[in-house]
């Protein structure tokens, strides 16, 4: 109940007043110490002596976010909701400058885009020092003017975000504002006249100066001309002089961008040779170990080859010294060997028949084989 809406309220923005405070901000209020012994209960006219107990404004503070005596009394206003001519009355009050901001404060957040500029802007001419709180629980040194500056063209304010007005140029373009005159202006305009009355003033002393000059003395005139025109001369000499040196530094630099594009360029072209050689080489080298790879590989299958020619030529002396052994073993006699010697005759015979082609099946190639034996020609092989 206590937190509770006067009932009497009307809604502000299309909201319950105090749905413009966010929910975590509304919540540490209303479980703050302050907000239940000193806030309850509290009217319109018993909120004065509380806004005038205050010393210092800001938003939470600590590591909790302990929200300030001065959140808690925004809060309550958005409560009880008070009448206008008291919240102007909070503003227009110049003894208590905390009531001040209070009041302000409270309609930046509740009132029109009108009567936030009509009221608010005249508090741009106070100066006053203001005690402001931290999020760190440190104090800061602020001013009333500065306060009033944040509230109406920032966006957030002692940890509350504020509703949006439209810009001043644009209240002032539908005639619903006249646009604002500084208090400084009236301060401005005379120090502007006072430069025109004494620039006039210099301007007519120094021709009557020039005049009385001129009829005195005609030959300090005459040198004066003649000075000037010697130091328009020597103005110019300097002026060409710097052209040329100019010049001359320009095609130095010139020369020296050359020189450096050109040491550039053979520097690249180097490096592009140095690297092309590299793979050349890199290319002769694999080309190199591919073919000695190759030669090595057909050497080795020479060497096989002949080692396996070696073994089979060793192989056949063996067996043949093997033969020759053996037959030495078994021939003991004489007539042995006759024996032996007569079947090896009958075969050598029969390879020479054989040979001649005269035991050929066909009766006419085996006579023309036997004619040419006779004649010393070789037979026929069909």
């Amino acid at each position: 109940m206590a937190n509770r809406t006067d009932p009497s309220a009307k809604s502000i923005h299309g909201t319950n007043p105090q749905n413009l405070v966010e929910k975590i901000l509304r919540s540490k209020i209303y479980q703050n110490t302050y907000w239940k012994e000193q806030c309850f209960g509290l009217t319109a006219e018993t909120l004065v002596d509380k806004a005038m107990e205050l010393d210092h404004l800001g938003g939470t503070h600590g590591g909790n976010r302990k929200p300030t005596p001065f959140i808690c009394l925004v809060m309550k206003m958005l409560q009880i909701q008070p009448d206008k001519e008291i919240v102007v009355e909070f503003i227009k009050n110049e003894d208590y400058k905390y009531v001040r901001i209070l009041g302000a404060f409270y309609l930046r957040l509740t009132g029109t885009d009108i009567d936030v500029y009509r009221y608010l802007e005249p508090l741009y001419n106070d100066y006053r020092k203001l005690r402001r709180k931290l999020g760190d629980g440190q104090y800061s040194l602020t001013h009333v003017d500065e306060v009033i500056d944040e509230l109406l063209t920032k966006d957030y304010s002692c940890d509350i975000a504020l509703p949006r007005i439209k810009k001043r140029l644009t209240i002032e373009a539908i005639g619903a504002l006249e646009p604002r005159k500084s208090a400084l202006e009236d301060d401005f305009e005379e120090e502007e006249e006072k430069d025109e009355d004494e620039q006039l003033m210099d301007t007519d002393v120094g021709g009557h100066e020039k005049d009385y000059y001129r009829v005195q003395s005609p030959t300090k005139e005459r040198g004066r001309d003649r000075k000037r025109d010697s130091h328009r001369h020597r103005d110019r000499d300097h002026d060409r002089e710097y052209d040329r040196d100019y010049d001359r530094d320009r095609g130095r630099g010139r020369d020296r961008d050359r020189d450096r594009d050109r040491d550039r360029d053979r520097d690249r072209d180097r490096d592009r040779y140095r690297e092309r050689e590299g793979r050349e080489r890199e290319r002769r080298d694999r080309e190199r170990e591919r073919g000695g790879r190759r030669r090595s590989y057909s050497r080795s299958r020479s060497r096989s080859r002949d080692r396996k020619d070696d073994g089979e030529e060793r192989r056949r002396r063996h067996g043949r010294d093997r033969d020759r052994d053996r037959d030495r073993d078994s021939s003991g006699s004489p007539r042995k060997m006759q024996e032996d010697e007569k079947p090896a005759k009958k075969k050598k015979e029969k390879e020479k028949k054989k040979d001649d082609g005269t035991d050929h099946p066909d009766p006419e190639i085996a006579e023309a084989n036997r004619i040419r034996a006779s004649l010393g020609l070789k037979p026929l092989r069909l």
